[in-house]
């Protein structure tokens, strides 16, 4: 198998405090992120490991509904969401490291494991075009999350 990935990174002026609560609020995220068109939370309780919720984007130019769950979560440092879909098992691991005094710098990895070989939609998301447009995704809503944050500090 193998497994395909883009890492993403953003400096954001404020503490991880904050930035973890705008990453982790399921029920702010269509208002923090402007790619994401709808969440519906699945569970009970706070964002914790076993939270699954479904969430719809604009993705390539069409509309997708993911269902995702998170496998890991160790606030404010980092948390891991996997999600399967026509055979491809999803990880995006969102890890928020101290960049100086009140800075954070927020690094994505998006990783797709297909069930053997490159085909179809991993084809499609992780070639030339589809990897830039995944990029540009992560980065987007790295920047809707770094507005919404250092908005409220300032």
């Amino acid at each position: 198998m193998t497994t395909r990935s883009v890492v993403v990174e953003r400096r954001i002026a404020a503490p991880a405090g904050p930035i973890w609560e705008a990453l982790t609020d399921l029920k702010g995220t269509e208002r923090v992120l402007r790619g994401v068109q709808r969440i519906e939370v699945l569970t009970n309780g706070g964002f914790d490991v076993g939270t699954r919720w479904r969430e719809t984007r604009r993705m390539l130019g069409r509309e997708a509904t993911e269902e995702l769950y998170v496998t890991a979560s160790e606030p404010p440092e980092r948390f891991v969401v996997e999600a399967d879909n026509q055979g491809v098992h999803y990880v995006s691991e969102f890890v928020l490291l101290p960049a100086g005094p009140e800075t954070t710098t927020v690094r994505m990895t998006f990783s797709a494991v297909p069930p053997g070989g490159v085909t179809g939609v991993l084809a499609k998301l992780f070639g030339g075009i589809g990897t830039r447009a995944v990029v540009k995704a992560i980065e987007k809503d790295l920047a809707d999350v770094a507005a919404a944050v250092e908005s409220r500090r300032g």
